[in-house]
């Protein structure tokens, strides 16, 4: 959607969350991903900072959102709390959430990738480790992976979803790469963007993240992240190559990798585009094929 400045009518519905008398103004747009226009907004009287998303008409993102980020509750700082929804977008025809600023910033240039991938790591498992107790209500997410199937890796995938689907269910993000998360001063503060969030195997997320750092750094980063993942929950991942092939068969169509071009050149990495992010994906599918097929010829 277009990543124009917020209508009057939007600073009007988040002043009126600030407070009696309160105003907001625009200060920036925020980077990081392209399905929803994110801006942050200070107010005045009484001072403070919201981030305002707005999605496109008819689009249930901002519901969703709501959803989780209430079931959340701010997770312990790591996500951001919900102050307000407008579901229907009805205040100025999109919907649209507000919820509190987390600190720090998007950046995938800045800092090591190796101290990158052992960060994203060790957050992911402190995710992975909320009590599903507190998650009621939370959807159920791996079920919506299996149609998105496609390419090389979709037959191993259907040959052995029954196996992945009984793996025991924890906080997901869903959408859990580095654009996702903030930083400061080469610490990882916060994780954003949830409204993909479910209850589903950890391997989704671990995964996901894994070809999101092999497209940016390549292979052993990405080892990096599952050894250091794997150290910071205390267990070794089961299925491991096949998660990778999960993770290559739901971003293997024409609206699949390609169209992350734009969320990597807006945060600085303009020589990742379409031809080379599909190669580096169609590398390392091949890599993991040949892994399963050493692995899991006989099963």
């Amino acid at each position: 959607m277009p990543n124009d400045q917020p209508p009057a009518a939007a600073l009007i519905w988040a002043a009126s969350i600030a407070g009696p008398g309160a105003s907001a103004r625009v200060t920036r747009r925020l980077a990081g991903g392209t399905h929803a226009s994110t801006h942050l907004l200070a107010t005045t009287a009484p001072d403070g900072e919201m981030v305002l998303r707005r999605y496109p008409p008819g689009d249930d993102a901002a519901s969703r959102e709501a959803s989780v980020l209430t079931a959340l509750d701010g997770l312990d700082g790591w996500a951001p709390r919900l102050l307000a929804v407008d579901a229907s977008g009805e205040r100025f025809d999109q919907p649209a959430t507000l919820m509190t600023r987390l600190t720090g910033w998007a950046d995938i240039t800045s800092y090591a990738p190796s101290s990158v991938a052992e960060q994203l790591a060790q957050t992911l498992a402190r995710l992975h480790a909320t009590p599903v107790e507190r998650l009621a209500g939370l959807r159920r997410g791996l079920a919506t992976t299996a149609a998105r199937a496609s390419g090389p890796a979709a037959g191993v995938i259907a040959a052995h979803v029954g196996r992945m689907a009984g793996a025991p269910a924890v906080l997901t993000h869903f959408d859990y790469w580095s654009g996702n998360v903030l930083w400061q001063d080469g610490r990882l503060t916060g994780v954003i963007d949830w409204s993909g969030a479910a209850l589903a195997p950890r391997g989704h997320d671990v995964s996901w993240c894994r070809l999101d750092l092999v497209l940016l750094y390549g292979e052993p980063i990405a080892d990096t992240f599952l050894d250091a993942y794997e150290a910071a929950a205390g267990l070794t991942l089961t299925d491991s190559v096949l998660w990778d092939l999960h993770a290559l068969a739901n971003s293997h169509s024409s609206d699949g990798v390609e169209t992350w071009v734009p969320n990597y050149r807006e945060l600085g990495r303009s020589d990742l585009t379409s031809a080379e992010l599909r190669r580096r994906h169609t590398a390392w599918t091949q890599r993991r094929l040949a892994a399963a097929d050493d692995i899991y010829a006989n099963t």
